[in-house]
């Protein structure tokens, strides 16, 4: 049974950093892609960062060069730090890997940021 566990996240005004930390329990043999994903009310949820088992990365274009995906392989957790935060950052934030062909989902905590 695979479980990721998300942390960090809250209130923060704009220019300021957040970091999110997803752990995942369980073994993370077969994981392939890992990353994070946000989700705004009343829109669908949209790719932030992920990260391959080769390492390529990929962000979306209205994160690139502020926010930045690493992982902790001994400690089974991955990170996203998020700064020069714009109040269009404002979502629910969840972690996602995908382990066999199956996606695992976090509960999604919920960044806020105000002007």
């Amino acid at each position: 049974q695979v479980h990721l566990v998300q942390s960090g996240g809250g209130l923060v005004q704009s220019g300021g950093s957040l970091r999110l930390s997803c752990q995942v329990s369980g073994s993370i043999l077969g994981i392939n892609v890992m990353g994070w994903y946000r989700q705004e009310p009343g829109k669908l949820r949209d790719m932030v960062t992920i990260i391959t088992s080769s390492d390529d990365t990929t962000y979306a274009t209205s994160v690139k060069g502020r926010f930045t995906l690493s992982r902790d392989s001994t400690k089974k957790t991955m990170y996203l730090q998020m700064n020069s935060l714009k109040p269009e950052d404002t979502a629910v934030y969840y972690c996602n890997i995908r382990k066999f062909g199956i996606d695992y989902w976090g509960k999604g905590t919920l960044v806020t940021v105000y002007s």
